[in-house]
């Protein structure tokens, strides 16, 4: 029987689906008292083994979405596919075997962590509430340690006593004490100083390639999500406004909103020729956005047929969606 060499190959189904999802904070008890729609409708995929960026200003929804993802925060609407499975509607006592699966590492590495427990309390409380490794939890908890690169003796000091990049290295040790297979990370390295930003993201980077990690890294930085990243979603006003491989969106950002994000981001060579998209007023409130695209009242191409109707996310080939309705006249 013959075999077909060039065949395509059939794609791996996604470790993490979202679809729809939406979370809205109510402001009073009344049932017509305005919500705050942190997270409108919100679509994307996370590939297995991938790195996949969340960016956007603040105020986008960035964080409210990562939370969401592993019920942090109860979700209003939409649903979380993880590993094929509905997790959207479990209670805690249902979510305790997807948790050791999902972890989170903070943005704040100092107050994520307790400051009354030792390092290796808080690493061994993961061990101990999902009962791993109970009979070599001391050895398990050194080896933690020296994977994020500390020195495993330091297990019994306290987190005042490291700087700020090594409490992260502890936070992202508690987060593989349960051998996850995803994990959120919430701007890792935007609370650190400059000179350690790079270490931890180089970490990061060679525990999701030795470890075989699926993450979603939520950030601000442009150019730490250009050199994390395989895929990236751009969020503006609780919306995704453009999503697709990292490279192709930013070679070629099709959305207006991504294309300002990107004009503002800094370059290596200060001397090459860019043209820089200021964008005006103010970003809406969430208890009230504007009516159809959600960022046209600060777009520079918005016309009358950007408030009729929510834009869709359109298909441009090569995994590369953007939401715009004058997506065919705006020069990439």
């Amino acid at each position: 029987m013959s075999t077909l060499i060039n065949a395509p190959q059939p794609q791996a189904a996604p470790l993490l689906s979202v679809q729809g999802l939406k979370v809205h904070f109510p402001t009073g008890s009344s049932r017509n008292a305005p919500v705050v729609r942190a997270v409108d409708d919100v679509s994307f995929d996370v590939p297995r083994r991938s790195i996949v960026g969340l960016v956007g200003e603040s105020g986008s929804g960035k964080t409210t979405t990562g939370r969401a993802l592993l019920h942090l925060i109860r979700p209003t609407a939409g649903q979380v596919l993880f590993d094929g499975q509905n997790i959207s509607g479990l209670d805690e006592a249902r979510m305790l075997p997807w948790r050791r699966r999902m972890q989170i590492v903070f943005q704040d590495p100092y107050a994520s962590l307790n400051p009354r427990m030792t390092v290796a309390q808080i690493i061994g409380e993961a061990l101990d509430t999902h009962k791993l490794a109970q009979d070599r939890r001391d050895g398990r908890i050194r080896e933690l340690l020296e994977r994020v690169g500390l020195d495993a003796d330091h297990r019994k000091r306290y987190p005042h006593e490291f700087s700020g990049g090594q409490r992260q290295r502890i936070g992202i040790a508690r987060a593989l004490a349960v051998e996850p297979d995803f994990i959120v990370a919430d701007e890792p390295v935007s609370a650190l100083d400059v000179s350690v930003q790079a270490q931890v993201l180089n970490l990061l980077l060679d525990l999701q390639r030795d470890l075989g990690l699926t993450m979603l890294f939520v950030a601000h930085d442009l150019a730490v999500v250009d050199y994390l990243c395989d895929e990236v979603v751009v969020m503006y006003l609780g919306r995704v406004m453009e999503r697709g491989p990292t490279r192709l969106v930013y070679e070629t950002p099709r959305h207006p909103y991504t294309q300002a994000l990107l004009s503002a981001a800094p370059v290596p060579d200060p001397r090459a020729p860019r043209q820089r998209i200021l964008l005006k007023g103010e970003i809406p409130s969430p208890m009230n956005p504007p009516s159809g695209c959600v960022f046209r009242t600060r777009c520079p191409h918005a016309d009358a047929r950007c408030a009729e109707a929510i834009p869709p996310q359109r298909d441009l080939g090569q995994g590369h969606y953007a939401a715009c309705v004058r997506i065919d006249e705006i020069k990439p």
